[in-house]
């Protein structure tokens, strides 16, 4: 059974959803906030294989610029990740149709910490997911990458930080613990 995320016995798994090339491909992409993004999910990287914590780089595959055929299918070029475990998944949520739940059974995992991108869209859903299936789930924000949206009725855009705010409320306390990069180290 799934342990709390304050458990230090937790078996925990670093996600990495959709740190994809992909992305650079769409009208929305941004530079804005990259290089803060690519600091913490390098850092959260290498904290992770240096407690030995799994890496688990997920890939959004679908037609287009996220069709593997496409080419950029493949981790943004600014990271550096050899993942313990890679997989594609054709839904929002990294657990839904994919092998990832099978895989965090086999290895006995308890605990997610969730980064990647977008925000709110892939690892929210994720962060989600995971906590119905029972996982204790760590969400670290700033290891995380989103862009603008417009709303469809009131043509209002959304900045990174409404979006980003926006999830964390959403999420915190009731699906998962809202962390920096060093608090979701510190409890592996």
């Amino acid at each position: 059974m799934p342990q709390s995320p304050a458990s230090p016995t937790s078996r925990t798994a670093l996600l990495v959803i959709d740190a994809q090339e992909s992305f650079r491909q769409r009208p929305f992409w941004r530079d804005d906030d990259l290089a803060v993004y690519f600091e913490r999910q390098q850092a959260l990287i290498d904290g992770a294989v240096a407690r030995g914590v799994p890496v688990v780089q997920v890939f959004h595959v679908s037609a287009g610029a996220f069709a593997r055929e496409s080419g950029f299918v493949r981790t943004l070029e600014e990271l550096r990740i050899d993942p313990t475990f890679t997989l594609d998944k054709t839904k929002h949520s990294a657990l839904a149709g994919s092998t990832l739940g099978a895989w965090l059974v086999q290895h006995g995992t308890t605990r997610l910490i969730v980064s990647g991108i977008r925000t709110e869209q892939c690892c929210e859903t994720t962060a989600r997911a995971a906590s119905d299936a029972g996982y204790a789930v760590d969400f670290v924000t700033q290891a995380t990458l989103t862009f603008p949206m417009t709303h469809p009725r009131t043509k209002r855009e959304l900045s990174v930080a409404e979006l980003k705010e926006r999830t964390e409320t959403v999420l915190v306390d009731r699906f998962a613990r809202i962390v920096t990069v060093e608090e979701a180290l510190a409890a592996v």
